[in-house]
């Protein structure tokens, strides 16, 4: 079978499509992961390919897209580790540690 090709512009990447997008590139991506081609307007284009189970998908590559992961990704981490908002005062802890 097939599967079918979509070009999809991070103006319309869906929160599942933004999750698969993160999960397969976790740590981010760099430019051996993008694609370079000029689609039929004679623009250059540059995207980075994400497959599904039915889908290939080139998802076009900006600054906002690079904001929406990141912002994704953060909004990810927040609360997971509650120590990160707790602050020791050094005048608080007494000569044996406590």
């Amino acid at each position: 079978m097939d599967k079918k090709r979509v070009i999809v512009d991070y103006k319309n990447i869906t929160a599942d499509l933004l999750q698969r997008f993160t999960d397969a590139f976790p740590h981010g991506y760099d430019d051996d992961d993008i694609i370079r081609f000029t689609n039929a307007k004679g623009e250059s284009v540059r995207a980075v390919p994400l497959e599904t189970d039915d889908t290939r998908y080139l998802i076009k590559v900006s600054v906002e897209l690079d904001r929406r992961v990141e912002a994704f990704l953060d909004d990810d981490d927040d609360g997971d580790d509650a120590s990160d908002d707790i602050e020791i005062n050094p005048d608080d802890i007494d000569e044996d540690g406590k």
